[in-house]
Order: structure tokens, then C-alpha cells, then sequence
């Protein structure tokens, strides 16, 4: 399973979807993760609706397995329903 989040420098919610991942990463064997920081890599806000499929207008935006999950949210319900987060 691998996991791509879309965030940016100093959003807390990004910083919240890290630590869940490195959460994931130590508890599962195959959980695996990329941090993309959208404004180290020159990522727009059009690109990154471009490659969720619709308007944005928060990050971070998470990927799993290819599979647009949502933000931080819908992440962290996301981990705790499939992944045994808690």
C-alpha cells in the first residue's frame, strides 16, 4: 500500500497526515508513504486539482494506492476503519 500526501510548509493538518502515515509506517509492513511538499516541488494549485480530478481548496490531499481519499480527515477515519490505526 503506498500512500502520497500532497501537502505544504507549517499547515497543521499536513503536519497531522505526516505523522499518521509515520504512525502507519512503523505499525505495518505494507504501508509506505511520500511526502510531497507542493511548494518545494512548484506545484500549483491547478495542478494538484488536475491530478485529484476536481477543485481544491485545501491540503493536503491523499492518495492511496492511486485512490484520491480526501484530506486530513478523511484520512485519519480512513486509517482507523482499514488500517488499525488506534
Amino acid at each position: 500500500m503506498f500512500t502520497v500526501i500532497f501537502g505544504r510548509p507549517a499547515c497543521p493538518y499536513c503536519v497531522r497526515a505526516k505523522e499518521i502515515a509515520e504512525q502507519l509506517t512503523e505499525k505495518r509492513d505494507d504501508f509506505n508513504f511520500r511526502y510531497v511538499d507542493i511548494h518545494a516541488e512548484g506545484i500549483s494549485q491547478a495542478d494538484l486539482e488536475k491530478t485529484v480530478g476536481k477543485p481544491v481548496q485545501t491540503v493536503p490531499q491523499i492518495f492511496i494506492d492511486q485512490e484520491h481519499i480526501g484530506g486530513c480527515d478523511e484520512f485519519e477515519a480512513y486509517a482507523k476503519a482499514n488500517l488499525d490505526l488506534y
